[in-house]
């Protein structure tokens, strides 16, 4: 324990400092992602307490931020619209139908990780990575174009004259402290400063500019004041609990799961390298879902990890799981206690922190690399940005696995090769080398000629691997032609593995592999015999 509380609190000072900044700037965030979701701005905020408390106790990356975000709330639009709809006498179910959905997310991610598919997410490409940052910075420059428009006459329009400049100031003024505060000394955290001296600035100059509180009223809401999440007792009464239910709201959670998961793993793969340090993404997967079922029956709209906001704390010095926890406490100490502060804090201040977000998220990099790097990564990374921004998260990420997967199986389908040769008696050799599998069963079959071949056909493995079932029946159809022409054909050096799955596949492979316990490149085991011996016992 003594060795537990002393790793938690040898960053505590920058831990709590960055902690109380990324709490500043979630209050926006979670507000807007509320608007978005078509649920009241204080759902979004119990939902970022709630999940980023949760996850930073329980999570398998210390300093990852976790709250309501964006790329969940556009699905959690459809979701509510429908679930309004399904009430009776005009009677709007949809945000009980929000909490049954985000309870049951929440359950499909700690099913993935009890199976322990986290790790599946090392498998990601690094040009899909690179396009996910990209785009994901893309996506938040976009998200805070949008802080420059002003609530006219029902609707949203851009900013104007002196309005319109006071608020490009202030956000230049703000990246400005950044940008130069470190340069300085970079013991006081340049995100924390620059939102405290803009808010100054703001209040004392009795400038007239959006903030927080104007922010939040302009959408609908009354205010930042609340009061604990309460559990929702009616979610039993409103929702019935049967087959109707399940069907209509496991698709949306499935949905929610898939892009929470991703999203949460892929900014934990982001911080690991920043860091240098490597988080759990099981645990990961089961923090989040654990996060997810409490948020569901304590009201919150569900959430994942927040890249942003992520980012703002490691760069603000947080490495530890207190600064995760401190930016949930102080969080749930604006919305009890400190309500009427938050809500004089200008928007400016908070846009000119996620600009300087932006900056420091995008892989600037790629533009050098561009023409260094293969043209099929650069499409991939291309396209990875561009779906991230059209669509979300995790149409991008999986467009891009599959992009990388395909071009991977064609690139590897070319490499096959067979060197042809003579024996004194007559017997033609063909040298295998490449992988055969699905993609390069084709050119396989074009290496040999069998009508002209000589009686004798021996097929070397020596520098090849059979990977699947279509390689193994490209070699029974081949073993088959050579027969039907009344020709002997022979298989030799297949690795111990490799000969275990033809024989497995069918038993004719018995009669035209040889046993060679010489392999040059597979040394079956130390005990060849009992290789052997083993062999002649699957047999039988």
């Amino acid at each position: 324990m003594t060795e537990f509380i002393r790793k938690q609190t040898a960053n505590a000072k920058n831990d709590i400092l960055s902690g109380l900044t990324v709490a500043l700037a979630l209050v926006p965030e979670a507000v807007a992602f509320a608007f978005v979701a078509g649920v009241d701005p204080l759902v979004g905020l119990y939902a970022a307490f709630m999940i980023g408390f949760i996850t930073s106790i329980f999570g398998g990356r210390p300093g990852m931020i976790s709250g309501a975000t964006g790329a969940l709330a556009v699905v959690m639009v459809a979701l509510v619209a429908e679930g309004n709809a399904m009430g009776v006498e005009g009677e709007n179910l949809g945000l009980y139908y929000l909490f049954a959905t985000v309870i049951l997310m929440g359950i499909i991610q700690m099913l993935a990780g009890f199976l322990k598919l986290g790790k599946f997410i090392r498998l990601i490409p690094h040009p899909v990575m690179m396009g996910f940052v990209n785009g994901l910075a893309i996506v938040i420059f976009l998200s805070q174009l949008k802080m420059f428009m002003a609530f006219e006459n029902g609707d949203f329009v851009w900013m104007q004259g002196f309005q319109l400049w006071t608020m490009i100031g202030l956000v230049a003024l703000t990246l400005l402290i950044m940008f130069g505060l470190p340069k300085l000394t970079k013991k006081l955290p340049e995100a924390l400063i620059a939102i405290l001296v803009v808010s100054a600035i703001v209040i004392f100059g009795k400038l007239d500019v959006a903030t927080v509180g104007s922010f939040i009223r302009e959408g609908g809401g009354e205010g930042l004041k609340g009061g604990l999440p309460q559990f929702q007792f009616d979610i039993f009464n409103k929702v019935p609990f049967n087959f109707v239910t399940i069907k209509f709201i496991f698709p949306y959670a499935l949905i929610l799961a898939a892009i929470g998961l991703i999203e949460s793993l892929m900014t934990l793969n982001l911080i690991d390298e920043l860091t240098e340090t490597r988080g759990d993404t099981n645990r990961e997967c089961l923090a989040q879902g654990g996060a997810n079922i409490v948020t569901g029956f304590f009201g919150g709209m569900g959430g994942c990890a927040m890249i942003g906001q992520s980012l703002i704390n490691i760069k603000g010095g947080g490495r530890g799981r207190l600064s995760g926890i401190v930016a949930s406490l102080a969080l749930l100490g604006f919305i009890l206690f400190a309500s009427g502060l938050i809500e004089q804090v200008p928007i400016a201040a908070l846009v000119g922190v996620m600009f300087m977000v932006v900056i420091g998220t995008f892989a600037w990099s790629s533009f050098r690399i561009l023409n260094k790097i293969p043209l099929s990564d650069v499409i991939v990374l291309v396209t990875v940005s561009a779906l991230t921004v059209i669509f979300d998260l995790a149409i991008a990420v999986i467009a891009g696995v599959v992009m990388s997967a395909l071009v991977f199986s064609w690139e590897n389908a070319k490499r096959i090769r067979a060197r042809k040769r003579m024996r004194e008696d007559g017997t033609k050799v063909y040298e295998i080398w490449g992988p055969l599998f699905f993609g390069s069963i084709l050119a396989f079959n074009d290496k040999f000629d069998v009508k002209n071949d000589p009686q004798n056909v021996e097929i070397d493995f020596v520098e090849s691997r059979v990977s699947d079932h279509s390689a193994i029946e490209a070699i029974f159809n081949l073993v088959n032609k050579y027969e039907a022409e009344g020709k002997s054909i022979k298989l030799k050096h297949l690795s111990e593995d490799c000969k275990i799955l033809l024989y497995k596949s069918n038993p004719k492979f018995y009669e035209v592999i040889e046993e060679d316990i010489d392999d040059p490149r597979y040394h079956l085991a130390e005990n060849p015999e009992a290789f052997t011996k083993g062999l002649s016992e699957y047999k039988m």
